[in-house]
C-alpha cells in the first residue's frame, strides 16, 4: 500500500492572509503584493519557512498580507533583524520588504552592511520617491525642485541613485522593475529569489495620492517604448516604439544611435550581467528627455557570486567547537570570569 503524503500544489491565493489590505486604491503596492503571491508556489519552498521583514511605511504592512511567517519591525531595521534571523536560521527564506524612506534614510546604514556582508536576503525596494505613510514628505529619492509639506519651495536635497548606491556597497545582485508591468515583475521576483547571496531589486511604484505619475515616463504603455530598455544577459541594448534604436559603446561613452542610419544590432552594446563597469554606467542613465536621451534600464544590471555571510558564519563556528569544544552557556554564566568596574 503506497502510503506516500501527497502535498497539495499551492496557488498564490494559499499566500494571501485573511488580513483586509489597507492601501490606498489604486496604489501600486497592489500589484506588488499580487505578483509576490503569484511567485511564491513556483519556488516550491513551505510557507512555515518563508519569512518576509519589514520596517516602517505604507510597503511594510507587507508581512500582514502574506499567508507566512512575517515581522514588522523598527523603522530603518528591518536588514538587521532580517540578518539575525538568517544567520540563526539558514535554512528559511527571508524577504526584506522596504521603502525608499525606510531603507534609505534612516536605515540607509543597515541596507549598506547588509549588502557588503553579502546575507542572503531578498531585498524589495518599494520606490515612490515619497514618505507615503506620514503624508507626503520628500524622500532620499525625491527629485530636486519637488514641493512637499516639507519642502514647500522645492526640495533643495540631491536624491539618492539606489541602483548605483548599491552597487557601491558589491551588492552581488541589482535589477530594477515597475509595478505597471506585472509579467517583467513576476520574472525579476523569480531571479532575486534563485541568487545566493543578498538581492536587491527596485521596484518603481507610484503613489496615486501624494506624487501620481513620477514614474509615468517609464511605466505608461504609451512612452515606455521610447524611454525604457529591458535589459537581457547576452543581447544587445535596443529600444524605441519599432526597436529602431539602441546604445553603443564609443570606448567607456555611451551614445544612443539610430539602427539602420549606418549602424546594425553587431554594433551595440551587449549586456553583461557580470560586469561591473558597466553595470554602473547602466544605473546612470537617467537623462532621458535631455540632449543624449538615454533609456532607463529595466532587468539585472549586475550578478555575482560569492560566500554568503551566513556560510561564512556557520564554518567559522564549526572551526572554533573543533579547537575550543562545544559551549557551556550555563558554565560560562555560573562561572568564575569577572570584571570589577571602578
Amino acid at each position: 500500500m503506497d502510503t506516500t503524503v501527497k502535498t497539495p500544489e499551492l496557488t498564490g491565493k494559499d499566500f494571501s492572509s485573511d488580513q483586509d489590505v489597507r492601501w490606498c486604491p489604486g496604489c501600486g503596492d497592489y500589484t506588488i503584493l499580487k505578483q509576490v503571491q503569484n511567485v511564491m508556489p513556483d519556488l516550491g519552498i513551505a510557507r512555515e519557512n518563508i519569512v518576509f521583514v519589514a520596517g516602517i511605511g505604507c510597503s511594510s504592512r507587507f508581512p500582514y498580507y502574506m499567508n507566512t511567517y512575517g515581522m514588522h519591525t523598527i523603522h530603518g531595521r528591518a536588514p538587521a533583524v532580517a540578518t539575525g534571523l538568517k544567520v540563526t536560521r539558514p535554512d528559511l527564506s527571508v524577504w526584506v520588504i522596504t521603502g525608499d524612506g525606510d531603507s534609505l534614510s534612516i536605515g540607509a546604514n543597515h541596507l549598506l552592511h547588509a549588502l557588503r556582508r553579502n546575507v542572503d536576503l531578498n531585498i524589495l525596494l518599494f520606490n515612490n520617491e515619497i514618505y507615503g505613510l506620514t503624508k507626503g514628505q520628500s524622500s532620499p529619492t525625491s527629485s530636486e525642485g519637488l514641493v512637499t509639506k516639507s519642502t514647500p519651495y522645492g526640495s533643495v536635497d540631491h536624491p539618492f541613485n539606489p541602483l548605483s548606491l548599491t552597487l557601491g556597497a558589491d551588492a552581488g545582485f541589482v535589477a530594477r522593475t515597475m509595478d505597471r508591468d506585472p509579467k517583467h515583475l513576476n520574472a525579476m521576483l523569480k531571479r532575486t529569489h534563485q541568487h545566493k547571496g543578498t538581492s536587491f531589486l527596485e521596484i518603481y511604484q507610484n503613489c496615486l495620492v501624494f506624487n501620481d505619475g513620477t514614474f509615468d515616463l517609464y511605466t505608461d504603455k504609451g512612452k515606455r517604448p521610447s524611454t525604457a530598455v529591458y535589459l537581457e544577459h547576452g543581447k544587445p541594448l535596443i529600444f524605441g516604439e519599432n526597436s529602431d534604436r539602441g546604445i553603443r559603446l564609443d570606448g567607456l561613452r555611451p551614445e544612443v544611435v539610430e539602427l539602420g542610419n549606418g549602424y546594425t544590432t553587431g554594433d551595440l552594446w551587449i549586456h553583461d550581467e557580470n560586469d561591473p563597469v558597466k553595470a554602473y554606467m547602466l544605473s546612470r542613465f537617467f537623462t532621458v528627455g535631455n540632449a543624449d536621451g538615454f533609456p532607463r534600464p529595466f532587468g539585472v544590471l549586475f550578478e555575482s557570486n560569492r560566500p554568503s555571510y551566513e556560510e561564512q558564519v556557520a564554518a567559522q563556528m564549526q572551526v572554533a567547537k573543533k579547537k575550543n569544544g562545544e559551549a557551556d552557556l550555563d558554565k560560562l554564566l555560573s562561572g568564575d570570569e569577572t570584571w570589577v568596574v571602578n
